[in-house]
């Protein structure tokens, strides 16, 4: 077995740190409770919505760097 060749693609640990990131950004933020810390429920709304959309996305590129 070639050890060299472990990953098809050069930017596909890239892509799979990145993804591994956005995903713990995501779920520190929300570990952070937000909705306790700020006044108004509209931004505490928007701040978990951009939770969950970062963390899709970070799944998405993972996702993506994994399939061929």
């Amino acid at each position: 077995m070639n050890v060299t060749n472990r990953f098809s693609d050069r930017l596909e640990p890239i892509g799979i740190a990145l993804g591994v990131l956005l995903v713990l950004v995501a779920l520190t933020t929300l570990a952070g409770a937000p909705w306790t810390t700020k006044g108004d429920m509209l931004a505490s709304a928007i701040q978990v919505l951009g939770a969950v959309a970062t963390a899709g996305i970070g799944v998405l590129l993972v996702w993506l760097s994994r399939t061929d």
